[in-house]
């Protein structure tokens, strides 16, 4: 028998400073059965970085053809691709070609650094690809903040993310490896 996906809703409410983004997203997570919480909590600091009306999470680690979120013009074109973790060369390319921007959610503590020396050459070739690396505290932290229900809160300003529920608070300080040229959010 095949094991289902959790449902988790959070209600995550962003004061991005920087981008001047002030919004509360109702938001439904589906935390799929390999999935960790850390992971999944992540999606929701990739959420916050390029939260927009549009932005969806997608099928990602259950489903390769589609990312952890990714969103789509009135169009119906991609304008954006997040991918979390440490993907491949190929997934990395398809990010970039697939969609007019591209970003990867690095995180997993010190083999961050090595998978990040072994991609550098091939992020650097594609101008519409961010790379954003999460330290493994900071990322494990926020799994103090998982609940069933989540009534959140994200401020990002002066590149620090904080996240807060009535009880508690984690600060996140994503580090940039690569920008893309013209990126869809920014920390600084």
């Amino acid at each position: 028998m095949a094991l289902k996906a959790t449902i988790y809703k959070a209600e995550l409410a962003i004061a991005d400073m920087t981008r001047h983004y002030y919004q509360t997203h109702s938001l439904t997570l589906a935390q799929h059965p390999s999935e960790t919480l850390e992971r999944m909590m992540l999606r929701l600091v990739a959420f916050a970085l390029c939260a927009d009306e549009r932005l969806l999470f997608g099928k990602g680690i259950s489903e390769d053809s589609e990312p952890d979120l990714w969103q789509h013009s009135l169009a119906g074109e991609i304008e954006l691709w997040v991918e979390l973790g440490l993907p491949e060369d190929k997934l990395i390319r398809r990010a970039s070609h697939r969609a007019k921007q591209g970003m990867i959610l690095a995180y997993g503590g010190t083999v961050v650094d090595k998978w990040w020396a072994n991609q550098q050459k091939i992020a650097k070739e594609l101008d519409n690809l961010t790379v954003v690396a999460i330290k493994a505290d900071e990322s494990q932290a926020l799994t103090k903040l998982c609940q069933r229900t989540m009534q959140l809160q994200c401020t990002i300003q002066e590149g620090q993310m904080w996240f807060a529920d009535n009880e508690q608070s984690v600060v996140i300080n994503p580090v940039l490896l690569k920008v893309a040229t013209n990126p869809l959010f920014t920390l600084e």
